[in-house]
C-alpha cells in the first residue's frame, strides 16, 4: 500500500468520512479470522518487527508469549516487554515509511523517532540533530547536548552523503582561486 497517497486522500476527508472510515477499519483490526490468521504464523523465539505509533516507526523484538489478542514481545533495544495486539506485527515486511512530496513540508506521520534532521533557529543557525520524541505539533530534536522543541513545518531531512564512500570529492589546487569570489 502506498500510504503517502492514502494520506493525501484523507487530508481531503470530511471529520465524517475520517470518523466512518474509523469504524470500519476497527472492525476489520478485531475480526477474529483476521486475527487467528496472524496468531497461527507466529511462535514464541521468533523475531518479528512492530509499529509503534509513538515513535512512528518499526521496532525489532521477539515473540515472548502468545495470547487470545495480543502477543508478549521483547523490544531488541532496551529488552522491555510489551502486550500488542496482534495487527501492530509486520508479519510482511511491509515498508512502513510515509514519503512527503519533494515540494510538502515535514509532518509528524513523515518523521520518525532517530531520523536525522535540519533546521533553523531565531538567529539563522542551521542546527542538524536527531528526532527522539514526537509531539503532537512539535518534535523533540537532539542537537548535541541540547533537545530542541521544533514544529514540523520547519524541520529538513538530512540526506546522509557519506555512505560508502571513502576518496576526496574534491582536491583544490591553489592557483585555481579566485581571491574576487571568496
Amino acid at each position: 500500500m502506498d500510504y503517502s497517497n492514502i494520506l493525501q486522500e484523507l487530508n481531503n476527508a470530511s471529520l465524517f468520512d475520517l470518523y466512518r472510515l474509523n469504524s470500519a477499519i476497527d472492525q476489520q483490526l478485531t475480526d477474529p479470522k483476521r486475527l487467528r490468521l496472524v496468531k497461527n504464523q507466529l511462535k514464541v523465539g521468533q523475531p518479528v518487527t512492530y509499529f509503534d505509533s509513538s515513535e512512528n516507526r518499526l521496532i525489532d523484538a521477539v515473540v515472548v508469549e502468545l495470547k487470545r489478542t495480543k502477543a508478549l514481545v521483547k523490544n531488541h533495544h532496551n529488552g522491555q516487554l510489551w502486550n500488542i495486539p496482534y495487527y501492530f506485527i509486520n508479519l510482511d515486511d511491509v515498508d512502513t515509511d510515509i514519503h512527503a512530496a519533494s515540494k510538502q513540508k515535514l509532518s509528524k506521520s513523515t518523521v520518525k523517532v532517530g531520523d536525522q534532521v535540519c533546521f533553523k533557529d531565531r538567529k539563522g543557525n542551521e542546527l542538524f540533530g536527531e528526532i527522539t520524541k514526537l509531539n503532537p505539533k512539535t518534535a523533540g530534536v537532539l542537537v548535541g547536548q541540547v533537545k530542541w522543541r521544533v514544529a514540523y513545518g520547519l524541520l529538513m531531512p538530512v540526506i546522509d552523503g557519506e555512505l560508502g564512500f571513502k576518496g576526496n570529492v574534491l582536491e583544490v589546487q591553489p592557483n585555481c582561486i579566485n581571491p574576487g569570489l571568496i
